[in-house]
């Protein structure tokens, strides 16, 4: 004969309090109301008796799922797990779960996912594949769905997101390589539709300007896909010109590890004949050969503030939206070096 499950009374019987209480301390949300020992008590002989909390049950008293949907570009770019692992251990700690999908950088994937969530009837969305000018985010937001976006920002609604300052973080690069003595400075970049591609590119133009450096436009690229064949293509686009030039700055570290492969299929080496810089600081960067100089963003900062604003707008719906910016830092490492007086008297011609 099956044992039936401890429930919430049992749990109360035993602790000597009331449901009500038990119900507190049982729910992450409401556990801080109850004193800390006696949440410890109520926890523990919740565990001895086996109890279980239903959060489906919950649900239908809180017309909530406990559910957060969270969609992704490209699980296979380093990036994105330690934001949705920090997203996922957030979202814990208030007795939620997330709902991982990745649409795979594609507008119809991503159509789909975002339409089996919202029939799942998840509380809210966070989303790290928006475009500039979204209308999945859009229909959303009209529909009253929490959203929160994540290292990416759109054009159209205020929403709330947690980016990055890209412009601090190119300038940051870009400065880094005039200190070197580079002038002749390639750019590769991302998808102008993506707002970490578009803000990235106008910061570098930015910055070329402020420093009064001359950039020739034959060296900048903007690539369809944050991606390292993308980044291998590119490069060899601009070896095609002949140009000179003696460093290259990518809009992130998947495009700069393209720009090694290429350098590679050229007999050339990195920093000796090209410097290069990356953007992310994505994990084993700094085990590359050689170790990419980057610029680092907080990827587990991103994941849990990302997470505690979807929270804070499931729970006050008609409060402002909120817009975070995290600020990067440069890390230099050995992709990166002073120029040499070769490279300074003839220019280093890459075709």
């Amino acid at each position: 004969m099956l044992k039936s499950r401890a429930n919430i009374k049992d749990v109360a019987r035993r602790a000597g309090v009331h449901p009500s209480t038990v119900s507190r301390v049982l729910n992450p949300a409401t556990r801080s109301m109850v004193s800390e020992a006696l949440a410890k008590k109520i926890l523990r002989i919740a565990e001895e008796l086996g109890y279980r909390r239903n959060p489906l049950a919950s649900g239908l008293r809180t017309r909530r799922t406990y559910t957060v949907g969270v969609v992704i570009p490209d699980i296979t770019n380093p990036v994105f797990p330690p934001i949705v692992r920090a997203v996922e251990h957030a979202l814990d700690e208030k007795g939620y779960i997330a709902i991982l999908a990745d649409s795979g950088s594609k507008r119809r994937s991503e159509k789909a996912l975002i339409e089996n969530m919202k029939a799942r009837q998840v509380d809210g969305l966070i989303l790290a594949a928006a475009n500039r000018k979204d209308h999945l985010v859009d229909s959303c937001i009209d529909e009253g769905i929490p959203v929160v976006l994540v290292n990416r920002s759109v054009e159209q609604h205020s929403v709330s997101a947690v980016i990055n300052d890209d412009e601090l973080g190119i300038d940051l690069a870009f400065q880094h390589l005039i200190d070197l003595g580079h002038r002749e400075i390639a750019y590769i970049g991302g998808p102008q539709r993506a707002s970490t591609g578009y803000t990235r590119y106008r910061a570098f133009l930015r910055s070329a300007k402020q420093a009064g450096v001359n950039i020739d436009r034959e060296l900048v690229i903007n690539a369809r896909e944050f991606t390292e064949s993308a980044g291998q293509a590119a490069f060899q686009e601009i070896a095609r010109t002949g140009k000179n030039l003696s460093a290259v700055l990518t809009a992130n570290d998947l495009l700069a590890l393209g720009v090694f492969d290429a350098l590679d299929d050229l007999d050339m080496k990195c920093p000796r004949d090209i410097s290069v810089t990356g953007f992310n600081d994505m994990p084993y960067v700094d085990r590359f050969v050689p170790p990419l100089t980057t610029v680092h963003i907080s990827l587990e900062e991103l994941g849990v503030q990302a997470a505690r604003l979807l929270l804070e707008k499931i729970e006050n719906p008609d409060a402002p939206s909120k817009q975070l910016r995290l600020e990067p830092r440069l890390i230099v490492r050995g992709s990166t070096a002073t120029l040499n007086a070769a490279q300074a008297k003839s220019g280093n011609r890459v075709a």
